[in-house]
């Protein structure tokens, strides 16, 4: 079964590894045509503070995130405080997929405090984490 195409699907990983083959991943179950990769968060944010002034917005701004948590400089939670202060319009476009390698339940929790965050999944992406997505 296919799963479902997304337009744009952003990547932000301190990782670049764990970039590399969740890019990989993507690719191969067919889930978008165009992947951002950030490797790290303040970037990301940039990115999309940049991205939501332009006129095509929405076909440049991701359709889902993948974050990653435990990241230097700016973690997946602080990255999701500073999305918060992003447009309505980019809020509503970006639904945001939580990825971890903590087994902390305390970090699933958290997440869920933040309307964003449609999904909470373990690293790496599996094929079969992707063709369910239903977000």
């Amino acid at each position: 079964m296919a799963g479902k195409k997304f337009r744009t699907v952003m990547l932000i990983d301190d990782n670049e590894i764990d970039n590399l083959i969740n890019q990989k991943m993507i690719e191969a179950a067919s889930l978008t045509d165009h992947i951002y990769t950030h490797t790290g968060a303040k970037s990301a944010i940039e990115f999309l503070r940049n991205m939501e002034r332009l006129e095509i917005a929405d076909q440049v701004l991701p359709d889902v995130i993948f974050l990653d948590i435990d990241m230097p400089l700016m973690d997946g939670f602080q990255f999701l405080d500073e999305f918060e202060k992003l447009g309505s319009f980019t809020k509503k476009k970006c639904k945001v997929v939580m990825l971890t390698s903590s087994i902390n339940p305390q970090d699933f929790n958290r997440s869920k405090r933040y309307a964003n965050v449609k999904l909470y999944l373990n690293k790496p992406l599996s094929h079969e984490s992707l063709m369910s997505l239903d977000i």
